[in-house]
């Protein structure tokens, strides 16, 4: 399993609109074969920060992920929406060790 975290904050009023963008680019994620898991979540004390919670078969399903369609429109969609870069953190599966997906 490759797992990512893709830390998100976005500019005060547009947390809507990056919602939608989001939730599209995620509903069309999780229907790649690569893909066991493509969550959207928000800060609870924070409603200008989200994380991208991404869970990858095998590494190279997130090579493929980046080169669809639905990445790079959210991408260019997303990109006058942040505050700044958005930042990654990679993991690695420890327990279950089967992925559990």
């Amino acid at each position: 399993m490759h797992i990512i975290h893709v830390h998100v904050q976005v500019k005060p009023g547009c947390e809507e609109a990056f919602i939608e963008a989001s939730l599209a680019n995620a509903r069309n994620s999780v229907q790649e074969p690569g893909i066991a898991r493509f969550d959207l979540l928000r800060d609870a004390s924070d409603p200008t920060r989200f994380v991208l919670l991404e869970v990858y078969r095998e590494v190279e399903a997130h090579a493929r992920h980046r080169d669809t369609a639905h990445y790079t429109t959210w991408r260019d969609t997303v990109a006058d929406m942040m505050a700044g870069p958005r930042t990654a953190v990679k993991y690695q599966n420890i327990f279950p060790d089967d992925g559990g997906w």
